[in-house]
């Protein structure tokens, strides 16, 4: 029987429905399944089951790069007959962003909380962006709504805090780090583009669709100062190869 590691990946922002025509996150998850068509999930009840984000994800996870099917909650019908059975056949699943108390909310109603659960213990691997990302740790600072973001608990697979949108979204990094250390434990900030890979609960590395892109570990530190520490961030893309221009001497 074959053992597969526990695998997350958390997306600061990022894939198809963030950056469309940038591929690199997305062909990142899809690569980690080692399968030459990975069955993927996805999961866009975060929007409500938006028409237009399932018909996106359609298009970013065509049949010819894997078996793509997805999971409504809002709807008379899943689109699947036993969602639980169908999460667990899975190699990939693949959660939408948008509100993150309407998706905990209705997957806790539905089951399919324990279900995810039993399918990442199982070895399938779990990814998403923005509300997609928070839900898999035990402590997140979602902004969804107008107003200051706030603290809401998460499915708590992974032991740690957790802010997105972490350089993008005004106030979201200042957020944290006065939450670290006052109400929720140390954890992690991710910024667009950026996508955490969690081995286990442990980070394995961070990687990004765009050069620049950031991530940090925030942590209590002594006399109730916050620690930040930024954490090494590799870029799938091929970097661009400058051409120098080679001196006329030289050519001569």
């Amino acid at each position: 029987m074959e053992i597969r590691p526990r695998q997350i990946v958390a997306f600061g922002g990022g894939g198809f429905s963030m950056e469309w025509g940038n591929t690199l996150l997305d062909d990142f998850v899809l690569g980690l399944s080692g399968k030459e068509r990975p069955k993927v999930c996805f999961l866009p009840t975060a929007s409500g089951d938006a028409d237009h984000y399932v018909v996106r994800f359609y298009r970013a996870f065509p049949a010819s790069s894997c078996e793509p099917s997805h999971i409504s909650l809002f709807r008379r019908e899943t689109g699947v007959g036993d969602p639980r059975a169908h999460l667990l056949a899975q190699d990939l699943i693949y959660v939408g962003g948008g509100s993150l108390v309407s998706l905990l909310g209705t997957w806790r109603a539905h089951g399919i909380d324990d279900a995810l659960k039993e399918a990442w213990e199982a070895g399938v691997i779990l990814c998403g962006g923005s509300a997609g990302a928070l839900c898999w740790f035990s402590h997140t600072l979602s902004g969804f709504h107008e107003g200051p973001a706030r603290e809401v608990d998460g499915l708590g697979l992974l032991p740690w805090s957790c802010a997105v949108h972490y350089h993008e979204e005004d106030g979201r990094r200042e957020g944290f780090l006065d939450a670290v250390g006052n109400t929720m434990p140390a954890g992690y900030g991710a910024g667009d583009s950026a996508a955490m890979h969690f081995v286990g609960t442990d980070l394995a590395e961070v990687v990004s669709s765009k050069p620049g892109a950031r991530a940090s570990f925030v942590a209590p530190g002594a006399q109730g100062v916050t620690v930040e520490h930024e954490l090494p961030v590799r870029y799938l893309g091929t970097p661009a190869v400058q051409i120098v221009p080679v001196p006329e001497a030289v050519a001569a």
